[in-house]
């Protein structure tokens, strides 16, 4: 399996492992492999009588072909392991009716982002190995909350790997700010800047671009690579979870084999939902994905219109990781539905001028498989409320717009299909937004509110955040955006 860039019409050349070394194509576009393969009903069938670890060296094999299999499943085996991911990997829990929660939060960081980021240090360790690379690897990473925890979790004191993570100062949680300050490993920075999520994220890019910034690092013995859902080692770890949600609803006799089912996933960089979309097109029957946004809802906006224009008032909501206008893994839809030369020229007037529109049969399309709903802040917080109330399942603020979204698309459409709903973060990573939803008043603080909601609701506060507010403050450091090529400069006394 080979890999190209989205903006290129020039034939595969890349592998697995140079890819996830490198991070982003040279023309700036996002690497895709070369064809997509293919997912057998009886493949399908194997895969339910196996564990999760499994599942994964089994999916990830097909798309990782310079890495054999026996080296997949160590890494899978060690990434998903029963003390990192207590209750383990990707459990399923009935919501209500069809709506089937895919708490993706168990890991180590009580996010999703756990999911990638605990398998892709291995498979980056192993792809510095295959292509002889002697230099050490700097992985940046522009985070909106829960990337950088994780990026951090996952890549801390691994050989031959430096991590720098970059958030914005006012667009994460508390918890999620104390989580990165307090981070340990001997090989890992953490930085804020004045800015948004998206200026972090073109920060990032911005340096990633600069000649001359690469050319200082290799002076220094290092080499850009990237930990976000641009890089390819990101991604396709995310294809596993709907193919195991799938065996589950097997195993739990909600779907026979071949029934199709839906997907709904909370959205901000595209990443998650566009794993579910391979998964389809490998060949597992997902009928529909619904993209599910906050009040940031240029996504929205985007499946129903045909224009993605990110010149528009951006928010700050209770659900931060969500808080994005600019969603890279688009690129690879576009890739995918219109080619590399009709992408690269959106990519083109995306940069230029903050918008693009794409051509009416695209557009038709992407509507084939994807819906776009959103759920405003007051929607955010009833949802919560009532869910957990009515259902008694206790969910976060981008659960909650999901499950929202969801209910929409159902009540639109009449489609009583299982509907698969990514549940990114355990509701004590947005303890404070997550107790007024339930209990009707402020907590304390911030960080009294964990055990708060834990008393309120009954529920147990998840080892990652448990005596959060003890550790040692590690990262202090705020930085204005413009000031990010300097500090990463400064990180590595270059």
């Amino acid at each position: 399996m080979l890999y190209k860039s989205t903006r290129s019409n020039q034939s595969a050349t890349a592998s697995a492992a140079e890819v996830i070394k490198q991070g982003l194509a040279q023309d700036g576009g996002l690497f895709v492999p070369e064809s997509i393969p293919t997912l057998t009903h009886a493949e399908i069938l194997e895969l339910c009588g196996e564990s999760y670890p499994v599942r994964a060296a089994k999916i990830l094999s097909k798309f990782l072909s310079d890495y054999t299999y026996e080296e997949l499943l160590q890494d899978c085996r060690e990434a998903y392991r029963e003390d990192s991911f207590v209750g383990g990997a990707a459990p399923m829990v009935n919501i209500h009716d069809q709506l089937e929660s895919l708490e993706l939060w168990h890991g180590p960081t009580a996010a999703f982002k756990d999911m990638a980021l605990q398998i892709m240090p291995r498979l980056l360790s192993r792809a510095l190995k295959k292509t002889g690379e002697k230099r050490t690897a700097l992985i940046l990473v522009a985070t909106s909350g829960d990337t950088g925890k994780a990026a951090l979790e996952g890549y801390k004191d691994v050989d031959g790997i430096q991590i720098m993570v970059f958030y914005p100062v006012d667009g994460v949680s508390r918890v999620q700010k104390l989580q990165m300050a307090t981070q340990t490993g001997s090989n890992v920075n953490v930085c804020a800047i004045k800015g948004n999520f998206d200026d972090a994220q073109n920060g990032v890019k911005a340096i990633f671009g600069d000649a001359e910034m690469a050319k200082k690092l290799n002076d220094k013995g290092y080499f850009f690579s990237s930990a976000n859902s641009i890089n390819w080692g990101r991604l396709a770890p995310q294809i596993v979870y709907y193919v195991s949600a799938y065996c589950d609803l097997i195993n739990a006799k909600k779907c026979a084999l071949g029934d199709s089912f839906n997907v709904c996933v909370p959205t901000g960089n595209f990443g998650n939902i566009f794993a579910a979309y391979l998964a389809k097109l490998m060949g597992l029957p997902i009928h529909h994905l619904v993209c599910a946004s906050n009040a940031n809802n240029i996504l929205t906006d985007f499946l129903r219109t045909g224009t993605y224009d990110r010149n528009r008032d951006f928010y700050l909501t209770m659900s931060p990781s969500m808080d994005i206008l600019i969603s890279s893994n688009l690129e690879r839809l576009l890739y995918f539905v219109a080619g590399s030369e009709k992408t690269a020229a959106y990519m083109e007037q995306l940069k230029a001028t903050g918008a693009y529109t794409v051509e009416p049969e695209v557009l038709s399309e992407i509507q084939k498989n994807f819906s776009g709903y959103f759920t405003n802040e007051e929607e955010t917080r009833a949802t919560i409320r009532d869910t957990f109330e009515k259902h008694g399942y206790l969910a976060d603020t981008h659960t909650a717009v999901a499950i929202h979204a969801a209910e929409a698309y159902v009540k639109e459409s009449g489609d009583t299909r299982p509907m698969v709903i990514d549940s990114t973060a355990s509701p004590y990573k947005f303890a404070n937004n997550v107790y007024l939803a339930v209990a009707g008043k402020e907590a304390t603080s911030e960080l009294e509110a964990l055990e708060e909601l834990e008393k309120a609701t009954g529920t147990t506060i998840p080892y990652p955040l448990a005596g959060l507010a003890e550790r040692e403050i590690r990262f202090t450091k705020t930085v204005e955006k413009e000031q990010m090529a300097e500090a990463v400069l400064e990180y590595l006394n270059a």
